[in-house]
C-alpha cells in the first residue's frame, strides 16, 4: 500500500501557499511528517483525509483516486484530528457503539466485539464505562485512536496527537500508536522530534507549504556525522555567535551557561567540539537551509 501525492498545491483565500507543489510516495509504515506551526503539515493531512480539496494535483491510495472518489477513502481511513468533541455524560462504550453504527457495523455482537478490541488496545477497558468527558487529556487521545479503530482502517492519520500532553500520558499514547502502526500506514503529525525518533520508519520536514527532506532517521542521521559541533559559552555572547557562525540550537546548562550548536564540514576553530548528530539536529539544519534560500 502506498500513498502517491502529485504536484498537489493549495493556496487560501488570504494568501497563504498552505502546499506548493507537494510530490511524495509513503509507503506502508509509520511517517513522521514533522514542521514548525504554519508548515503545512495540518493541510496536507486534511487534502489526504477529503476534508479540503487542493487547486490542482492528484492523491492516489492503494488503487483510489482520493480526490475522485472520497468515499471510496473514508472506507478505509482512520483520522484523528488535533481535537475533536465528545458527548456529554456518555461512557466510552456507548460513545464507541454509536460511532461504529455511524462506520456501518450494524451486528450488535460484531459491534460488541471490535469495541471490546479497540478498548483493549488503547488501554482503555477498565475505563470503558467512565464518561468520555471526564478523561484526561492523554485518555481522550487514546479513545480517539479507539474510535477511528473501529473500521479496521488501512490508512490512519493523527494530527499533533501529543499537543499539551504530559510526559507519562504522552508516552502511553506513542506506546500504542506504535502497536497500532505496524499493520497500516500511518501519517502522524508533529512539531516535537522527540515523537517520531524512535516511533517512525520515515520522516518527512515541511516548512511554509513545501518538503524540506523526506528520508530515513537513520540516514538523515548519518549524512551529518562528524558535521556537528558544540562548545559551551557564557550567555552574554549569545548574539556575539550567532553574528559569527549559523547557530543551529542553544540550550541552558545547569550553570546557567549555554552549549550552542553549528553544522559545518570542519571544525569552526579550536573550541567547538565534535558530537553525536542527533534528529533534532537534522531538522534545524532543513529549516536553516530553507531561510537560507
Amino acid at each position: 500500500m502506498a500513498i502517491i501525492i502529485s504536484n498537489l498545491n493549495k493556496t487560501y483565500s488570504n494568501g497563504v501557499k498552505a502546499l506548493d507543489n507537494i510530490s511524495l510516495t509513503f509507503h506502508n509504515g509509520m511517517i513522521g511528517l514533522l514542521g514548525p506551526n504554519g508548515a503545512g503539515k495540518s493541510s496536507l493531512m486534511r487534502t489526504i483525509a477529503t476534508l479540503q480539496t487542493p487547486d490542482s494535483g492528484s492523491i492516489l491510495f492503494n488503487e483510489i483516486d482520493i480526490l475522485k472518489t472520497p468515499m471510496e477513502l473514508r472506507k478505509v481511513l482512520g483520522y484523528l484530528p488535533q481535537e475533536f468533541g465528545v458527548y456529554p455524560k456518555v461512557s466510552a462504550e456507548e460513545l464507541l457503539d454509536y460511532f461504529a453504527i455511524l462506520k456501518g457495523i450494524t451486528s450488535k455482537s460484531e459491534r460488541s466485539k471490535i469495541i471490546q478490541y479497540v478498548l483493549e488496545i488503547t488501554n482503555l477497558y477498565e475505563a470503558r464505562r467512565k464518561n468520555v468527558e471526564s478523561f484526561s487529556g492523554g485518555m481522550k487521545q487514546r479513545f480517539g485512536i479507539a474510535q477511528l479503530l473501529l473500521n479496521k482502517p488501512m490508512l490512519i492519520i493523527v494530527d499533533e496527537p501529543t499537543a499539551g500532553l504530559d510526559p507519562a500520558e504522552r508516552n502511553r499514547f506513542l506506546n500504542v500508536l506504535r502497536e497500532v502502526g505496524t499493520d497500516n500506514t500511518v501519517i502522524f503529525s508533529t512539531h516535537i522530534v522527540e515523537d517520531i525518533k524512535d516511533l517512525c520508519q520515515n520522516i518527512c520536514i515541511m516548512n511554509k507549504g513545501k518538503v524540506l527532506n523526506y528520508t530515513t532517521p537513520a540516514k538523515a542521521i548519518q549524512e551529518i556525522h562528524g558535521k556537528i559541533w558544540a562548545k559551551k559559552i557564557a550567555r552574554e555572547i549569545l548574539e556575539t555567535e550567532e553574528s559569527e557562525h549559523q547557530i543551529l540550537s542553544s540550550k541552558y546548562n545547569a550553570d546557567n551557561s549555554l552549549t550552542i550548536k553549528v553544522h559545518s564540514e570542519n571544525r569552526p576553530d579550536d573550541e567547538w567540539n565534535s558530537i553525536e548528530p542527533q534528529l533534532e539536529d537534522v531538522y534545524f539544519i532543513s529549516l536553516k537551509n530553507n531561510e537560507n534560500k
